[in-house]
């Protein structure tokens, strides 16, 4: 490989918010700063010197459409181009790929560059079809009406006839018990669903304060460790110098609970896997779509990710997942990851899926306190 001519990018190009790509005449790579390297999964090291086409990039990053015809076309023309909704599929630590999006923007590099040119992409990850919160506020309208008629119309005579089964238990034959006492633990079980519905339900606003993630992430691990998760392995790759987030901590709390429980019930269908995976990062180039409250679009560094290595979701509930009622599981309710949703859209974040079978990864993206 031809050594490309050294070329050290200023600090203003390293400071840039958006993940930003520097090749010169000879497409290769001379340039790639902090936002890019973390957006992108891509390192200075092992990235720069090669040209996008090179085998060493594509088997980390693959770009559709190709940016080849718009560089060459900057070239040429000496002019700025762009272009909406590029797809990078990049490399994760599976061997698999994972899609992003971002609008690019391409122009010329500085003149000590020759005839090189500056690539910058806007992510648009977060704004595709996710104006902040518009399907979990779709999804709570529907929610919050039922919940309030099941909380009052059936919570109240249920109580009755637990209480009346309970007293004829007492009185009942012994061979009769076995009737009462199904009746005692049914009832139980719809109020148990109720709660979950009421609590979707709550319109409460999160009590919004400096929450330490490791903290909740590790009363969670080892609250599920100690339950339903007790058979299975969970491990966890924090990064020590995560700062606090802007949080509810107890609403944090039920989100992390419930994420591991989705990950703990996925592993226990039909004996795939039994590893779950808690990580922690920054991301400093995620942002929301910009809105009429954050013009420049609501910054979301916090990252939490979520994984297991079951079956995956089903295909034809993939689109749903977060509406509630919806459920890949016999007898599951559909209510945990609606109330997930909701509360990280209560708090300004960000919440998505990733899943193929033997990988499925939910990412939470939270603002810095």
């Amino acid at each position: 490989m031809t050594t490309p001519a050294t070329f050290l990018p200023g600090p203003s190009f390293d400071a840039l918010p958006l993940p930003g790509l520097m090749l010169d005449g000879d497409d290769r790579l001379v340039g790639i700063n902090d936002a890019a390297e973390l957006w992108l999964n891509l390192s200075r090291r092992v990235a720069l010197g090669h040209r996008l086409r090179d085998e060493v990039i594509e088997q980390r990053m693959r770009v559709t459409p190709a940016l080849c015809p718009l560089i060459e076309r900057v070239r040429a023309e000496q002019g700025q181009m762009g272009r909406p909704r590029v797809r990078f599929e990049l490399g994760d630590r599976a061997g698999g790929h994972s899609p992003r999006f971002g609008d690019v923007h391409l122009g010329p590099a500085p003149d000590q560059v020759e005839n090189g040119v500056t690539v910058l992409i806007a992510p648009t990850d977060a704004a595709d079809g996710m104006e902040p919160g518009h399907a979990a506020r779709k999804a709570a309208r529907q929610a919050i009406g039922m919940a309030d008629m099941l909380a009052h119309e059936i919570k109240n005579p249920l109580a009755g006839i637990r209480g009346a089964a309970q007293l004829l238990s007492m009185s009942a034959a012994e061979e009769d018990r076995e009737f009462t006492d199904l009746i005692v633990a049914e009832s139980r079980r719809i109020v148990s669903l109720l709660d979950q519905v009421e609590r979707f339900g709550d319109t409460t606003a999160p009590d919004l304060r400096p929450v330490n993630l490791h903290d909740v992430l590790e009363r969670a691990r080892r609250s599920a460790e100690l339950g339903f998760a007790r058979n299975l392995e969970v491990v966890t790759e924090y990064d020590p110098s995560l700062p606090h987030a802007l949080g509810d901590d107890d609403q944090l709390m039920q989100v992390a609970l419930n994420l591991l429980k989705n990950a703990a019930e996925a592993l226990g269908q039909g004996g795939h896997g039994r590893l779950i995976r808690i990580r922690s990062f920054y991301d400093g180039a995620l942002r929301l779509a910009p809105s009429a409250e954050c013009p420049r679009g609501r910054a979301l560094p916090l990252q939490v990710e979520i994984e297991d290595d079951g079956p995956g979701i089903p295909d034809a509930i993939a689109a749903q997942i977060f509406e509630p009622f919806v459920s890949g599981r016999e007898n599951g309710t559909g209510l945990g990851l609606a109330l997930v949703s909701k509360i990280i859209t209560d708090h300004g974040g960000w919440l998505r899926v990733e899943s193929r079978p033997g990988r499925t990864v939910f990412r939470i993206s939270l603002a810095k306190a």
